[in-house]
């Protein structure tokens, strides 16, 4: 159990993190990927559908094509052959920037096409090396908490790009609001070019694709938790809309009590990883996902619905101890890699399970969400193969 100079120890370290210049650089980079990625969501349907014309069978193809960067995010280990990394990051949220302010531009299905596969390149490609860096800058004590804070500004962001939607469109039309946020995010990718945060001493990274049979329990969670996530995305609001009969302002609210939640949840979440380790906090998750997917097939309760919703999406941040555990066994020469082919890893449910899970809703609407739960159940039984806390911070403490 640890002692009250350990949490002194801790937060002294996490002082000393927010002074790097690595850390702002990825804060102010993941608040600009926050940015492009809430507008996009927020503006995009209704523009496809009031101003570009498109149906049901347009919009699906374009979700289709917004997951090929996602699947394809193992190419990014190439890349890093002919640039440096944090520059990728920067040039990732450039394209992003591009894409979002390219969409008003090209009012077409074969223009939405085109602006949603480069934002989503943008997208994916950042949130990989993101991922990266903040494995490679920030050791097992302290890494925990930055992704927690980094999912705290992102919460905020969204907040406050809703709030700007909602105030700003009935003075801007479309084609100036995704290129007043698309130009923004340009301008801040190219401010991220002329920056250099970087430290010397680090391990230096493979340039190839890593796979090994010892990281085989970090594949298998991040398949999972790629697997649980589609269907929260594809049919937790769906239920509530089709079931429950929630208006887009009653679902809007539930975004924002969502964001205000994750706010203050994310660096709390990371904190309890440095504490009580990966093992505890991935079973406290998949426990309660159980209870949540089974309580998404069983209520007749709108108002239970809404909750469980909020704690679904509250459970999204304890998959940050995915990552750390990954971090604590993995050699530091593959982190680069090895989250290129956990992003792709992570999407293979992506093409798979809407497509099945619409199939089987057809059937019956409960078998998505008791699927999520066996998978779930699944998931908390691999976890205990995960070394106790202890033994892991002394297995990472030994490390090179």
């Amino acid at each position: 159990m640890p002692v009250p100079t350990d949490r002194r120890t801790t937060s002294a370290a996490i002082r000393n993190v927010t002074r790097q210049p690595m850390f702002r650089y990825l804060v102010v980079l993941t608040i600009c990927s926050t940015v492009g990625l809430q507008a996009w969501r927020t503006l995009f349907n209704n523009f496809a559908a009031d101003v570009v014309g498109l149906e049901g069978n347009h919009i699906g193809m374009i979700q289709s094509v917004r997951e090929i960067p996602g699947f394809l995010a193992l190419l990014a280990v190439y890349v890093l052959l002919v640039i440096r990394e944090h520059r990728l990051s920067a040039l990732s949220v450039l394209c992003l920037g591009v894409g979002v302010a390219a969409t008003g531009i090209f009012p077409s299905y074969a223009g939405l096409l085109l602006t949603t596969l480069l934002f989503s390149f943008g997208f994916h490609y950042y949130e990989t090396t993101n991922q990266s860096l903040t494995l490679q800058y920030f050791d097992h004590q302290t890494s925990p908490w930055v992704f927690g804070k980094q999912r705290a500004y992102a919460a905020a962001s969204n907040i406050a790009v809703g709030a700007a939607i909602w105030a700003l469109k009935p003075w801007m039309s479309y084609r100036g609001l995704f290129a007043t946020v698309g130009l923004l995010i340009v301008a801040v990718a190219l401010w991220a070019f002329v920056q250099e945060p970087t430290k010397t001493g680090l391990p230096p990274q493979r340039k190839r694709m890593i796979l090994r049979r010892r990281y085989s329990l970090f594949y298998f969670l991040t398949f999972m938790a790629g697997a649980r996530r589609q269907i929260f995305i594809a049919f937790a609001v769906f239920l509530l809309v089709k079931k429950f009969g929630y208006s887009v302002r009653e679902v809007t609210l539930l975004f924002v009590l969502n964001n205000i939640v994750n706010y203050f949840a994310g660096p709390l979440i990371g904190k309890a990883i440095i504490r009580f380790g990966e093992r505890r906090v991935l079973s406290v998750e998949y426990s309660g996902l159980i209870f949540v997917f089974l309580g998404y097939a069983l209520t007749q309760s709108p108002w239970v619905a809404a909750l469980l919703y909020i704690l679904d999406h509250l459970f999204f941040n304890f998959a940050i101890a995915i990552r750390t555990y990954f971090q604590k066994v993995a050699d530091p020469r593959d982190t680069a890699p090895s989250m290129a082919v956990s992003f792709t890893i992570n999407h293979i449910a992506a093409v798979l399970l809407p497509a099945i899970g619409g199939i089987l809703w057809m059937v019956d609407y409960r078998i998505p969400f008791v699927a999520g739960a066996g998978m779930s159940l699944i998931s908390l039984l691999a976890v205990q193969r995960i070394p106790h806390h202890a033994d892991l911070q002394a297995a990472a403490s030994a490390k090179p």
